[in-house]
């Protein structure tokens, strides 16, 4: 009989790699909730609303790195427009969304508000089962699979790689931000989808409702790390990584990179994907600005500040990059971009492994001292 897979995933975990997971688990599962829900608002201890709705968006963020990492770090495939998937996902899920606003909104009518102002009379076709929730589950993940299945085909087919790549994946996040930024797609234009009232009959802004998908977010988060660490330590793995250091030679020895490349370039696609619609319900918008260039050029910072090819690294980036974004827009909102991009280049030219690998090398020095 076969091993079930999450317990493959974790005999692919070393001991302390196991222990740091369980470990975030119960701060995110157990402390955060009590610290929320037990203490009083005016404690030193208290969680705040807006502290977890943060650090939940910063996690839909961290699963979005890992994914990057798997296709950049592992594959050698740097996409500079991974944005596009993470929005087919959010706005796929802000479709059920808007779909339980029901007649709350502006307008009392059944369409959403954005419909009824620009005269629209009926919801288009492809909105049908959008108040499924199971429908539209499905459709978080095959939405941008499906996209990304059949881009990645016709350009690993084309064996299109390296810069020219990253351009056209930039070509393709932009001319889909242009798209869902027009009011006759149906998607809201520019504003997108918000004033969202209800998911799954719950009150999307009371507590509980916001501690469950915090916890939902950080319990994809730690599985989507155990299985990427037990997909890269597998043959399958070690085939991807020897695609990304010697492509020809691993053609001559008789695999075809096509199908390895698109598969992880497609597992990519989804698991930004279900990152996307974790983030909806927790910020409250989606919009076309998520699809922008510049967004899909921060998810490659994140896992190049945190360290590449290491599946933790891109989590450490994720948050020290938003952590710090936070910070910044509030105190000094006119220097973000400047620090943003100082930070890229000191990482590139000085912390060539990111923050993981400065972690390792002083580990290493400390230890060759002691």
């Amino acid at each position: 009989m076969r091993e079930p897979l999450i317990l493959r995933m974790l005999s692919a975990l070393d001991a302390r790699t196991r222990l740091g997971v369980a470990g975030f688990l119960a701060v995110a599962l157990l402390l955060v909730p009590v610290l929320h829900l037990a203490l009083p608002a005016d404690s030193a201890f208290h969680v705040s609303t807006y502290a977890i709705t943060l650090l939940g968006k910063i996690m839909c963020y961290a699963i979005v790195a890992v994914a990057m990492d798997l296709i950049w770090g592992y594959g050698g495939i740097l996409s500079l427009g991974h944005g596009i998937f993470f929005a087919l996902g959010g706005y796929a899920f802000g479709m059920y969304l808007m779909r339980q606003i029901g007649r709350d909104g502006s307008y009392q009518s059944d369409l959403p508000d954005f419909m009824v102002f620009l005269d629209w009379k009926e919801l288009p076709w492809y909105w049908t089962g959008s108040d499924s929730f199971l429908w539209v589950a499905l459709l978080v993940v095959l939405v941008p699979a499906l996209v990304a299945f059949v881009f990645g085909y016709f350009a690993f087919r084309s064996r299109i790689k390296g810069v020219y790549f990253s351009i056209i994946t930039q070509a393709l996040t932009y001319a889909a931000m242009l798209l869902f930024f027009r009011n006759e797609t149906g998607f809201g234009g520019n504003n997108g989808f918000t004033d969202f009232k209800r998911v799954l009959g719950y009150t999307i802004t009371s507590s509980e409702t916001r501690l469950v998908l915090f916890g939902l977010t950080a319990t994809v988060l730690a599985f989507t790390f155990m299985f990427a660490r037990w997909l890269v330590a597998s043959k399958y793995g070690r085939v991807l990584t020897a695609i990304r250091d010697a492509e020809s030679r691993v053609m001559f020895i008789g695999y075809d990179p096509l199908w390895f490349k698109l598969f992880i370039w497609t597992l990519s696609a989804v698991l930004c994907g279900i990152a996307g619609a974790l983030y909806v319900p927790q910020v409250g918008i989606i919009n076309p600005s998520e699809m922008s260039v510049a967004n899909s050029i921060e998810i490659a910072i994140w896992v190049a500040v945190g360290g590449r090819g290491t599946l933790i690294g891109p989590i450490v980036g994720a948050f020290v990059v938003n952590l710090a974004k936070s910070w910044f827009t509030v105190s000094f909102p006119e220097y973000w971009l400047f620090f943003l991009g100082l930070l890229f280049i000191v990482v590139t030219l000085m912390l060539p492994q990111g923050l993981v690998g400065l972690w390792k090398t002083l580990r290493g020095t400390q230890g060759a001292k002691a």
